[in-house]
Formats: structure tokens, sequence, C-alpha cells
């Protein structure tokens, strides 16, 4: 990957200096006498496994750093191959080495997931011979196990050495069928009033039938009746512009975060990624993941595939992925959807913090940095930080280079004034960093909501958690499209109106949950954003039908009420569109500025186009609700210049 993406002539979010490593220096190896005494024996032990002493040495060095183990620097950076480790073990307790465990050597059981956060013991079972215990013994219980055989011969017979991802490998098979069942069901059956499975509760099928009923009826009856209309969505329409007016008014330049001190220890960072259909984006994905400033031994990726696209997972493998690396593959199952997927991956995080991204992500080198360094000083409810998203493409069409004026308007302007005010956030889909505890208390990502991000931060919200954001950017690479813009964004007003519904099951509740404040910008958020992409030609309709009311008869005086309205849509309009671009506009470099020219003007089409996509997202809803309009990728053009 091109390191330029991420200097002051690219298209960056942030211009300044780099945060330091939160570690110590390393200094050059004297004498294992500097070790601490638990390195010291284990040192010992690993040379007599026949490690050699420059391995040795140079995984001390980063076990000191880093606060882990010899044995794990060695099998994290590629020092010793695991196979073949695990093996020495084998010989060196005389115990039979497995390579492999064959399907159905495993019972499912609810506990057996706990083996793939630490897989140190699974029992194999075969229908000829006798159970065997399969162990994946770390270096300082080589000298025990070895006692424990010598006083105990007949466990010989039943223990065997196999390698931690061979464990893993055995675990995700053997509870796959129940591992994806609860993954659909459990938010549900759990707690019923987060799910979105069920698209319209109780009884907002009908409020939502009588309240298209009686606005078709008053357009076509009355004059009346369009006036009111015309009065209701010039308010809410320029109720949600106010939002947008105050994150311009209030954009403020933020300032990175101090390094933290080095005496803090860096914990396990697990980042995901979901895939489908991604082989061409395998190596610039492996290439960019490879970039992140964290130790390996420290790193949990796990690359989330559908397991009947063999295709993405193959162009995955043949990468060199390296040990922190491991392809999770998820069963066929509806919904076949990317929060089903992250959901069903969760059961194998192994760290403290996990983020989020996608297969065309390329995140900053150092953003885990940031993100821990953020979540060390933040309070202990501050749950999620969203990194920014960068448009690195908004050159290629004038549909990309809006794009990213929206996303720089969102991610460097709305967002950051609605954290500093701490109110609810609406995630975006990759780039959330999470604490792990939390993410799994409150459910996880809802498998049947298509906007699981917007969704998640608004649960976050009504338990009690908050959202921050964090400045190091993700880059990404917009649609270029008409067809690929309009899929994708029929998806998001379909999940921005499932996450509405599922919050309006009970208005009284979620008010006392979010408290008043907070439950008006949900509203203005949510609500507003999907009220005036919908009522958007109709509120042109009105300030062309308005203006022509207003000077078709030469002389005469026109009405205060004609005028207001007159005015009030003009504001709608005009300001919706000002705003737009101007919020997006200041948030931005000046680099990212001049790639956009004088392609701000096709805005008043690009808002028909989010109406488009806004009114099919409506029809969708009831026909299709749970469908994921897939977004094809091809690697950046960015890369490689």
């Amino acid at each position: 990957m091109r390191i330029g993406e991420y200097l002051p002539h690219a298209t960056i979010a942030v211009e300044s200096k780099p945060i330091a490593a939160a570690t110590k220096p390393q200094i050059p190896w004297a004498d294992a006498a500097e070790l601490s005494e638990d390195l010291r024996f284990e040192m010992g032990i690993l040379a007599g496994l026949g490690v050699g002493k420059p391995a040795l040495e140079k995984a001390a060095q980063s076990a000191t750093v880093n606060r882990t183990s010899i044995e794990r620097e060695l099998l994290a950076n590629g020092l010793v191959q695991e196979c073949a480790y695990y093996g020495a073990i084998a010989r060196a307790l005389r115990l039979p080495c497995v390579d492999s465990i064959a399907d159905g050597a495993v019972a499912d059981g609810s506990k057996l997931d706990s083996q793939l956060l630490k897989p140190t013991m699974l029992r194999l079972t075969h229908s000829r011979r006798a159970p065997l215990t399969a162990i994946a013994p770390e270096a300082r219980r080589i000298d025990e196990i070895r006692k424990s055989i010598i006083r105990y011969p007949d466990l010989r017979h039943s223990l065997a050495v196999a390698a931690p991802s061979t464990i893993r490998a055995a675990v995700w098979r053997a509870g796959a069928a129940r591992r994806v069942r609860d993954t659909v069901t459990a938010l549900f059956e759990t707690r019923p009033r987060f799910s979105a499975r069920v698209v319209f509760y109780g009884n907002q099928g009908f409020y939502a039938g009588i309240t298209v009923s009686v606005i078709a009826a008053g357009l076509m009856v009355s004059d009346a009746g369009q006036l009111l209309l015309h009065v209701f969505l010039s308010t809410l329409y320029l109720t949600a512009l106010w939002l947008r007016a105050i994150a311009v008014i209030q954009r403020r330049h933020k300032r990175l975060l101090p390094a933290l001190h080095s005496d803090v220890p860096l914990p396990v960072y697990t980042v995901m990624v979901a895939l489908y259909q991604e082989a061409g984006l395998a190596e610039q994905l492996v290439a960019a993941l490879k970039r992140i400033d964290w130790p390996a031994s420290l790193l949990d990726i796990k690359l989330v595939c559908e397991a009947d696209d063999q295709e993405t997972i193959l162009a995955l493998r043949e990468h060199c992925l390296g040990p922190q690396f491991e392809i999770v593959e998820v069963p066929p199952m509806q919904p076949r959807t990317k929060p089903k997927a992250l959901t069903y991956a969760l059961a194998g995080a192994r760290g403290a913090y996990l983020v989020v991204y996608d297969a065309e992500d390329r995140p900053h080198p150092q953003q885990l940095r940031e993100a821990h360094a953020r979540f060390a000083s933040a309070a202990a409810d501050v749950a999620c930080l969203q990194a920014p998203l960068v448009i690195a493409n908004s050159r290629e069409s004038w549909i990309s280079a809006l794009f990213s004026l929206e996303y720089s308007a969102l991610f460097r302007g709305l967002l950051p004034m609605l954290a500093t005010h701490r109110m609810p956030l609406p995630l975006g889909g990759t780039s959330n960093h999470f604490r792990t505890d939390i993410l799994r208390a409150v459910g996880a990502w809802d498998p049947f909501n298509v906007t699981e991000d917007a969704d998640l931060g608004m649960r976050l919200y009504r338990l009690g958690y908050r959202s921050e954001v964090i400045l190091r950017q993700t880059l990404e690479d917009a649609p270029t499209s008409i067809g690929i813009w309009t899929r994708q964004r029929t998806r998001w007003f379909k999940g921005w109106l499932q996450t509405w519904l599922v919050l309006m099951r009970d208005p009284g509740g979620l008010r006392r949950e979010m408290g008043g404040k907070a439950f008006a910008v949900f509203h203005l958020l949510i609500g507003g954003m999907l009220i005036s992409s919908l009522a958007h030609p109709l509120m042109v309709v009105f300030l062309v039908r308005s203006s022509i009311a207003m000077f078709a008869t030469p002389g005469s005086q026109p009405l205060i009420g004609e005028m207001v309205l007159l005015t009030v849509d003009f504001v709608n309009i005009i300001g919706s569109y000002a705003t737009f671009i101007i919020l997006g506009h200041a948030s931005m470099t000046k680099h990212e500025q001049k790639q956009i020219g004088w392609r701000w003007m096709a805005v008043p089409l690009y808002w028909m186009m989010v109406s488009l996509a806004a009114w099919r997202a409506v029809f969708e809803l009831r026909s299709n609700p749970f469908f994921w309009h897939k977004t094809p990728h091809t690697p950046s053009s960015r890369i490689g210049k």
C-alpha cells in the first residue's frame, strides 16, 4: 500500500504528527539476566525444545516491551512455525501430535466456545477408540505436565498435543450449527424490543396505514389538506435543517490526544472485517491490516466470510496471512447480512477492544493506538469510538465527489458536535471501536437490521452508554455509478427506517431512557433525515407552486401567510443545500477541497437521487426488509501510484 495516502499531500482528515508508540524503546540485547525471572525460566525451556538463540533473544525483547511471553512472540512474529513448535512439545512430552481434528470428533456444548478465546484443551471422541484429550500447553507448563505423566502413566494413552489453531478450527466447525442459530435468534428471543425481526411491531402497521391514508386523502380532496401538509412538512424540514446549521456554527478543529504513558500495557485488540464476494480486494485488505501499528502478538484479526464464498476465502489464503489472522466461515442461513456475520464471529473475539472495518478500508496505521489512548482516559460509560471515514476517490466522478462532501459533513462535522454535547451517535458501518465486554452485554449487532451501525449506536445510548469520536481516519472509495450508489443508499434508508420503527415501539419508554434532549436529537437525526429525504421533491413542488401563486396575478397583494410559506420553503431548499456544502467543505483539508472543485453545484441533483433511494427503501421495507444490497468494490486506483 502506498504510504503517501497518509502524508500531508494526500487525502487525509488530520494533518499532524503521529502519536508516539505507547511502548518502551527497544534496547540492544545485553544479557539474559536483564529479563524477569519468568522470562528467564521460559527461555530455558524453549532452548531445551531446540529454539535458536537469535530467535529467543529477539522474542525476549518483544516480550519485555509488550509484556507478553517469549512463546507468544515467537509464534506471532513467525520466528517459529506453529506446527513445528507444537510438534517439538509433543516429542518432549512423548505424546502424539494431532495435526487435524476430524469432523464429528468434537461434541458441541454450551461451554465449547470458551476454547475459541483460549484454546488449551479439547475432548476428542472416536467410535472405535478411547476418547482423547488434545492439549495446547504453554511452554511454562511443560515440566509440570511431564511430571504428571510420570506420576500417572495412563495419561500417556489419553493425551495428545495440538496447536491452538487446530483446536480453534475444530471448535468453529463443531459449534457452527448451534452458533449461527443463536446468532440469528438471540437478540429477538432475549430482547425482542431491540430486534428488527418484526418490521411493524404491535399497532405500528395500523398507524402507518392510517397516516398514509389521511395524507393521500388530504392531498386529493381539499386545498386545506394540502395547506396543512405543506405547513407540517415545512416545519419538520426546517427543524432538521436547524441541527446541521448548529454543526456548521459550532464546528471546531480538535487536537490529537497525547500518547499513553509507557507504563500502560497494551491489551489484545480484535479487528473484524466482514467480506462477501471480495476476492479482488484480498491483497489490498491484507496489506492495509498488516500496516496497523500494534504488536502482532496482541492482534486478533478475524476475516469473516460466508462459508459458501470459497473464492474470497481462497484469495485470502493466498496472501501469507500470518498467525494474527484467522478466517471465520459463517454457515449459510438467512438473513445473509453483515451484522449476522459479525455477531457470529464475536464468539471468538479475544480482544479487550474490537474494531470493525470493511473490505475496501485502509485505516490509518495508528488508529488503534489513538482509540486505546482515548479509551484509557475516557469514562467507563464510553463504549464506542467512531473514527472518521474519508473518501479517497472523490476525483473519479461527480457522485464520489458529493459522497465525499457528505461524509466530511457527517464524520468531521455533525458527529463531533453530537459527541461534544453527549448526544447519541448514529455510528458509521465501519471504523467503530468498542469495549468488547460492553458490546457483548448489549446484545451486539442485530442480524435483521441492514444499517446495524446506526441501530447499535442508539441502543448503546438507551442502555446508558456513550459514543465519542477520534481523529485518525479510515480511507475508503465511494461508488462512482448511479446504479451502485442507489442500491447502497436504498439499503441505508431501509435500515434507518428499521431503526426508527424499533426505537418508536414505546415512545414514552424511549424518552425516559434517553432523556428529552437526546430523544429530540434522535428524531432530528433519524426521523428528520427520513422525512426530509422523502419530502424533498414535494418541497421543491411547494416552492415552485407558492412562487407561481404569488406572482401569477400582476399587481395583486400577496397574503402574509403565502409570503411566510414561500420564505420558509426557500430557506428549506436553499438552506439544506447550503449546510450540506458548507459543513462538508469546511471540514475538509485544502487538498480535498481542490479535488471536489465545482462539482458541489450538482447537489440539487444529488438530493433528488437521495429522495429516490428513500422512496425505494419504503417500498422495499414491505416487500424485502432484510435483503442486503451488496456494494461491489474494486481495488483502489490510488494504491501503487
